[in-house]
């Protein structure tokens, strides 16, 4: 028996591959479906199932696709439904894989449909369970992403309750939890770094299995605090029910050199995202383009700031990094990416043609600068604010810039910054397509600020 996680980082996603004997079954794919492909020919094997946890709100899975190319039976949990044909397991049901067992428990909360897979060894001993996002290392699956007219987020979390106390709870203290996402992911509050573990250590680390936890508690603790989940999480959850279009496709249509000429045409009905570095893009960009850079959270941000995910896109990207961005682009639902730059910002400058700035400073002349009739803007999450920040700064997270634009002071200089640098660089770029240009963003965010500067910082949380 073989079982490998396949993490992705920038989506803190994990995949999961399972071998017994000549058979084969994937848990939770992504949309790409090659690397996926080359395993199965490498371990000399075929693919039985796909076991899909639920119809993930965070990425677009590859179950379709990989289903079309393999043979393989798509498996979903009770209640799901979808416009391709699948497996509907009910609760446990057992399927057979090689040597070993899988067995569908449904656990109801995250989503209706959730189910974990739990896994049974060659000698019939439960060996690792796949949780998805019921049941995350230190943490548990929200319950605001799949709230009906019937359902409210506190009928949802008591029902996670009673999947973690009646199906999870009971199994042996050295199953291996293996979950969906890890930290970083907007599907949980406080994931743990760490992607996988064991039971046992979860139920002495992890808040969620204290045996102590009474039902109102609980939903108390998982309903505190819940940011609003990111635009684009609906319409993920929309295509995971539906067939779309092929991958590779995408990864062409993405991959189209565009000249200058072509740019400017596409230019007008198109959004520009440009994926450089945030000194690059504050030095000289396209007017209107939105910066991600593709070192950070690249996809997650960029579905998150787009007001239309599904809006034409064209790239400003180094041409080595095109089918990366293309890609990324595209587990997140950004399907309709139609080229890039050719030559990139050296080119576009080169041929004369009107470019813009961001002003950015460093934090020591944030310090000089800074005085009673400037607005300090934090774009960080309410949780990290809470943990420190400026004084008297105003509260303004990336995650709802959408939402809280208006919010900024155009008749005051608007001082912007996140953690390190990269959000600040997105929220600058955002305000100048809002014409909102009096705006100078801070260099190394506030852990360079709390570092290099005398700046006064403060930890109770100020409502702005």
């Amino acid at each position: 028996m073989k079982v490998e996680q396949i993490y992705t980082g920038c989506l803190s996603e994990a995949t999961y591959f399972i071998k017994s004997g000549q058979a084969s079954a994937i848990v939770d794919p992504l949309r790409e479906t090659q690397k996926y492909l080359d395993k199965i020919a490498a371990e000399k094997t075929v693919l039985k199932y796909i076991f899909i946890t639920h119809f993930h709100a965070d990425f677009v899975s590859g179950h379709v696709d990989l289903a079309m190319k393999t043979g393989a039976k798509i498996v979903f949990g009770p209640n799901a439904k979808a416009e391709f044909e699948f497996h509907t397991a009910y609760d446990n049901e057992i399927f057979a894989l090689g040597d070993v067992k899988i067995k569908a428990l449904h656990t109801p909360g995250h989503t209706l449909e959730s189910t974990c897979y739990l896994l049974f060894d060659e000698i019939e001993k439960e060996h690792c369970i796949f949780t998805g996002d019921t049941l995350f290392i230190g943490d548990v699956g929200r319950p605001d992403l799949a709230v009906k007219s019937h359902l409210s987020q506190k009928d949802l979390a008591q029902l996670l309750y009673k999947s973690l106390r009646e199906k999870i709870f009971p199994l042996r203290d050295e199953t291996i939890i293996y979950p969906a996402h890890g930290s970083g992911s907007a599907c949980g509050k406080n994931m743990s770094k760490e992607t996988f573990d064991n039971l046992g250590n979860q139920k002495k680390v992890n808040y969620a299995l204290s045996s102590n936890l009474k039902i109102d508690e609980f939903v108390k603790e998982v309903t505190f605090g819940l940011a609003s989940p990111p635009n684009y999480f609906p319409i993920n959850v929309q295509m995971n029910q539906s067939i779309n279009k092929p991958f590779e496709k995408i990864i062409n249509n993405g991959m189209t050199t565009l000249n200058v000429t072509d740019f400017k045409k596409h230019r007008q009905k198109s959004i520009i995202i440009d994926c450089r570095k945030p000194k690059d893009f504050a030095n000289a960009h396209i007017p209107g383009a939105i910066f991600v850079g593709i070192d950070g959270s690249f996809a997650p941000w960029a579905a998150s700031v787009i007001e239309d995910i599904k809006s034409p896109i064209i790239l400003v990207v180094d041409p080595s990094r095109v089918e990366e961005a293309v890609t990324r682009l595209s587990r997140v639902g950004i399907d309709n990416t139609i080229g890039y730059l050719e030559g990139g910002m050296d080119t576009w400058i080169k041929q004369g043609y009107e470019t813009d700035t961001v002003r950015s400073i460093s934090p020591l002349a944030f310090e000089k600068e800074i005085n009673t009739d400037s607005n300090v803007v934090d774009v960080r999450a309410k949780s990290e604010y809470e943990n420190g920040h400026l004084l008297n700064s105003q509260l303004l997270p990336l995650g709802n810039f959408l939402k809280n634009y208006e919010n900024y002071n155009a008749n005051k200089k608007n001082y912007v910054h996140c953690q390190g640098g990269y959000r600040s660089m997105i929220a600058c770029s955002l305000l100048k397509r809002k014409n909102i240009n009096n705006i100078v963003d801070i260099q190394g965010g506030f852990a360079a600020i709390s570092e290099e500067t005398s700046v006064k910082i403060q930890n109770e949380l100020i409502v702005n």
